[in-house]
């Protein structure tokens, strides 16, 4: 069984409809965990409150395998705003459980045995998630896959913030509006979307880089090759964990022995599967 993580923020998100279960971790560990020997766990904080205990309710429900510490902080929540294109806006909360995810020995074994992780820049925010997350990569085995999903928030990043990171990383994800922050922080301007990849592919020694363009396109960049799919068009309910989706999909894919190509596709459609229902972590349909 190949054990595939994701860490970071868990939260409820506050949306017009109600609370929903949020952020990466759970989102990524649900999607990857629908493939061929492939088990996703969620690795977050939660408080000792309501809003906590619910969180580890409906993980359970969802049959998320999990390293969800209970911690003297608040639970996280986000209010989250939807525009007329189900185009989600966030307010984040401060000095939340999230922040403070303490690295244990459980947390230190299943990083030695964990054939990918997932790790964003909003969960390195605080220093004490920050060096939880370090430690994990660290611990991992050689040749594991490290997928930096970039996923800009607010203001909870700098330049020194994404530069460790990638380093730290195999694979980066990022979207379209991320690449043109990425070029003006990094000094890359003047360079198309796909030489701002391919000049950190490069820079950092990446095995890939995946840029998604919403509703229009997506791209798999490696050394060699470019994969280029146009996102299918479909009637979005939101786009709340579309992200998520198509990042589980993909890792998940590529762990149960498929192609870059074939990869790219899963994620695609499983992102487009997503948008079309509310919230981030729908039933499948042939589940």
């Amino acid at each position: 069984m190949k054990r595939i993580v994701g860490i970071g923020e868990v939260l409820w998100d506050m949306l017009p409809t109600g609370k929903a279960l949020g952020g990466a971790p759970c989102n990524f560990a649900y999607h990857a965990s629908q493939y061929p020997d492939c088990e996703g766990y969620a690795v977050s904080a939660v408080g000792c409150d309501p809003l906590g205990y619910e969180i580890k309710e409906v993980v359970a429900e969802k049959n998320i395998p999990n390293l969800i510490a209970t911690v003297d902080q608040p639970t996280g929540t986000v209010n989250v705003t939807l525009s007329g294109d189900g185009i989600p806006s966030y307010d984040i909360c401060q000095g939340v459980a999230w922040d403070n995810i303490p690295f244990t020995p459980a947390m230190e074994a299943l990083a030695g045995e964990a054939a990918a992780v997932c790790f964003g820049s909003l969960a390195q925010r605080s220093a004490k998630s920050r060096e939880t997350i370090r430690r994990f990569i660290s611990h991992m085995p050689e040749g594991s896959i490290k997928i930096f999903d970039i996923n800009l928030r607010q203001h909870y990043y700098d330049k020194e913030l994404l530069e460790e990171s990638l380093r730290m990383a195999t694979i980066l994800k990022i979207n379209d509006e991320e690449v043109e922050v990425v070029r003006q922080l990094f000094g890359l301007d003047g360079l198309t979307d796909e030489e701002v990849c391919r000049r950190l592919m490069a820079d950092y020694a990446l095995d890939m880089v995946v840029e998604t363009c919403g509703a229009v396109e997506s791209f798999v960049f490696t050394p060699d090759a470019t994969s280029h799919i146009p996102t299918p068009r479909v009637k979005v309910a939101d786009t709340v964990g579309a992200g998520d989706s198509f990042t589980g999909a993909f890792v998940g894919s590529l762990l149960s022995g498929k192609s870059v190509a074939e990869a790219h596709a899963k994620g695609v459609e499983t992102a487009a599967f997503v948008c079309t229902q509310a919230g981030a972590m729908p039933a499948y349909p042939n589940a």
